[in-house]
């Protein structure tokens, strides 16, 4: 670990930086695309090759950027000076967020193999972008049901700018933190339904919140996910395609797929839910892999 000083909006501020590796190839470019696109204003930024973000953590907040070193297998990240004391669990975090602990060969060669396409058509170094955060990108998913990315990133940022903290951490971009559980579980619904939503969908958000907030229901990697998928499924508005969508990238599930996403199906030859699943059963473990290359073969409208 390097630190170093930086004079940044606010003055002079230390960071240090970490050097986090990965089992090449990686497709640095077409992650930051997926996640650029689903960024939200004010929290995340993905700009010259870079992502960063703003993170609260216990009463410190600061900024984390990561970047790609052009000659090593290694990401770059910056950390606030600020947020050293939690620097293990951050960077652990951001492991997840780029699925820095994949193996694409593997991965690459079973998809091949299993008649998912030849290797040769396969987009190499693919990653499953994961979440920083499960409970900020399962309130992402809900916002997105029936909905373009880009309408879910302007109700993410209307969510954020009414219930988010402000903060000032030196960066003009970098202004608020995400919205945390318990601040939703304290609000109304009514006052959720006033970004745009419908009292249903605004009913979700809440109930999901207070679930979180409670300690109830975990949206982190490493959890009984076939007990999350139920749990998500007990909230009322929360159906398959949002619970696989939240499986894939909260829980970091390797094997989630939401065979209902319309442009899977279309990508994949226009096949039915059902006929898509079938489809897809030789694909396991890594059926999220192959979700992820559908997705990427030519623009998406999922959420």
């Amino acid at each position: 670990m390097q630190r170093r000083r930086l004079l940044d909006a606010a003055g002079e501020a230390e960071i240090a930086t970490l050097a986090l590796s990965y089992r090449p190839p990686i497709d640095w470019d077409a992650l930051l695309g997926f996640l650029a696109a689903r960024a939200t204003p004010g929290v995340e930024t993905v700009t010259n090759g870079s992502y960063a973000r703003t993170v609260r953590a216990g009463e410190h907040v600061g900024i984390i950027r990561a970047r790609r070193d052009d000659s090593t297998p290694v990401i770059h990240l910056d950390v606030s000076d600020a947020l050293l004391p939690s620097l293990a669990h951050i960077s652990a975090r951001v492991r997840q967020l780029f699925d820095l602990d994949a193996d694409p060969k593997t991965i690459e060669s079973h998809l091949a193999v299993s008649g998912f396409a030849p290797l040769r058509a396969l987009r190499r170094g693919l990653r499953v972008p994961g979440a920083f955060d499960g409970f900020e990108l399962a309130i992402r998913a809900i916002l997105g049901q029936q909905v373009s990315v880009k309408g879910a990133t302007t109700l993410m940022a209307r969510l954020t700018a009414a219930f988010g903290e402000a903060v000032d951490v030196g960066d003009p971009s970098l202004t608020r933190t995400a919205v945390a559980a318990d601040r939703l579980a304290d609000a109304s619904i009514a006052s959720i339904r006033a970004i745009g939503l419908t009292e249903a969908r605004a009913a979700t958000v809440h109930a999901l919140a207070r679930r979180v907030a409670s300690g109830e229901l975990s949206l982190e990697p490493h959890v009984d996910v076939d007990a999350v998928m139920r749990q998500l499924l007990d909230v009322p508005g929360i159906g398959p395609w949002t619970a696989e969508y939240i499986a894939m990238r909260a829980l970091h599930w390797p094997d989630a797929f939401p065979s209902g996403d319309l442009v899977l199906r279309r990508r994949a030859g226009d096949l039915t839910a059902p006929r898509l699943l079938k489809a897809a059963e030789p694909w396991r473990p890594w059926r999220a892999y192959a979700a992820m290359q559908l997705w990427m073969r030519t623009p998406s409208a999922d959420g």
